[in-house]
């Protein structure tokens, strides 16, 4: 058995109910990114104005779907269907934010988003691990399989 597997199952077998309720506020504070994201692209598209035609394209395309996978994965992550997956998916997105965006000369001014982003970042690699727990959706489908 995979290292991988054994984990998933430790996981599956070792989780609290009151965890579903972070794995749903993990996934609407997702949700919540994807759509300020997305009602800032003004700035992103300063960054792209003096880019070379080549890095624009780059960066518009990473820029919309760090949007997507954000508001599909937030919503599948609340919902509880496929967590580790948009889990794994949303990880280099947050290692990003913690390592490249917020971690700046600036991270103690006021209202600064590294604590945020550890705080996400965490989060999903707790459930990673943890898996959906019983408030979800998969757990709705196994007991429904398992009926019939």
């Amino acid at each position: 058995m995979s290292t991988f597997k054994k984990l998933q199952d430790w996981g599956d077998s070792h989780h609290p109910a009151w965890l579903d309720y972070f794995r749903i506020l993990l996934g609407l504070i997702l949700i919540w990114k994807g759509i300020a994201f997305y009602l800032n692209m003004g700035a992103f598209s300063s960054l792209m104005h003096h880019a070379h035609l080549g890095t624009a394209v780059f960066i518009s395309m990473i820029a919309h779907f760090i949007i997507i996978v954000h508001l599909i994965g937030g919503l599948a992550i609340a919902l509880g269907t496929h967590t580790r997956a948009f889990c794994v998916i949303n990880l280099p997105i947050l290692i990003g934010a913690v390592f490249f965006i917020n971690l700046s000369t600036n991270i103690f001014r006021p209202y600064s988003e590294l604590w945020l982003s550890i705080s996400v970042l965490i989060g999903l690699i707790c459930f990673i691990i943890e898996g959906n727990g019983v408030l979800s959706v998969d757990y709705t489908r196994k007991l429904k399989a398992d009926v019939n």
